[in-house]
C-alpha cells in the first residue's frame, strides 16, 4: 500500500473512555440532562457541535455556546487523560517501520487539530504524518468519506492505495464511501458492530498483530 490513513482516538490512543467522562460530565451535570453513559458514548461520533445537536436538538444552542462547552469538554478530557498519554500497545514501532518503508501516512480524526498535536508533540511523533485532518479541516464528520478523501488527496494517493485504521463503525463506514480498505481495531467496538461492511479486511486488538507488520 502506498498510504496509512489514521483515525485518532481509540485507533491510535485508548482514550475514549476520557472523552466518554468529559461528555458524561457535562450533559448530565452541566446541562442536566438524563441519560445514561452507554447512551453518552453511542452519541460520541462526529465534531462536537454534531454531538450537542444529535443530543439536544438543532436549536437548543447558539453557535456561540455549542463553542463554549466544546471548548470545557476538551479541556476536561485533556486534564483527566494527559498523565496517560500513549500509543496503542505496537504502534510506536509499527510507526517507524512504516516510516522506514517510506508508506506516506496520514491521521484523519473528528477531534481538533490541537489535541492531536499535543499527542504527537508529547510523543515526538509528529514527523510522521505530512497530512493532518481534523474537525477543524472538514464540512461533513464521518460517516461522510470527507476526511478520508482530503486526506488522501492531500498525500497524493489515490483512494484505492490506502488503508485506512479505525476503531468505530461510522469510520468504516467513512472509509468504505471513499473507497479504502479498513483495518478496525476493537478497542470500543466489537466485531458483529461492523458486520454490513464489505472493506474491513482485519480486525486487531493492537498493532503487535502480525498481519499489519505484513502490510509494511
Amino acid at each position: 500500500m502506498k498510504a496509512f490513513l489514521f483515525d485518532f482516538n481509540g485507533t491510535m490512543i485508548n482514550d475514549m473512555e476520557y472523552h466518554t467522562i468529559a461528555w458524561f460530565d457535562i450533559i448530565t451535570k452541566d446541562l442536566q440532562h438524563n441519560l445514561s453513559r452507554d447512551a453518552v458514548k453511542k452519541e460520541m461520533y462526529g465534531k462536537n457541535n454534531d454531538v450537542l445537536r444529535r443530543i439536544f436538538g438543532r436549536e437548543r444552542f447558539s453557535a456561540e455556546e455549542m463553542d463554549r462547552l466544546s471548548l470545557e469538554k476538551e479541556r476536561r478530557y485533556l486534564e483527566a487523560y494527559s498523565p496517560y498519554v500513549e500509543w496503542i500497545p505496537g504502534l510506536a514501532k509499527f510507526l517507524d517501520a512504516a516510516h522506514a518503508k517510506g508508506v506516506k501516512m496520514a491521521i484523519g480524526s473528528a477531534t481538533i487539530t490541537s489535541n492531536i498535536t499535543y499527542v504527537l508533540e508529547k510523543l515526538n511523533a509528529a514527523d510522521y504524518f505530512g497530512v493532518i485532518i481534523s474537525a477543524d479541516d472538514v464540512n461533513d464528520s464521518k460517516p461522510h468519506p470527507e476526511t478520508f478523501i482530503k486526506a488522501a488527496e492531500a498525500l497524493g494517493v489515490a483512494p484505492e492505495d490506502c488503508i485506512v485504521f479505525e476503531d468505530s463503525p461510522k469510520g468504516v463506514e467513512a472509509a468504505l464511501k471513499a473507497g479504502m480498505k479498513a483495518v478496525v481495531i476493537t478497542t470500543m467496538h466489537d466485531k458483529d458492530e461492523f458486520r454490513q461492511y464489505e472493506n474491513v479486511i482485519r480486525f486487531i486488538e493492537d498493532y503487535n498483530d502480525t498481519f499489519v507488520w505484513s502490510l509494511v
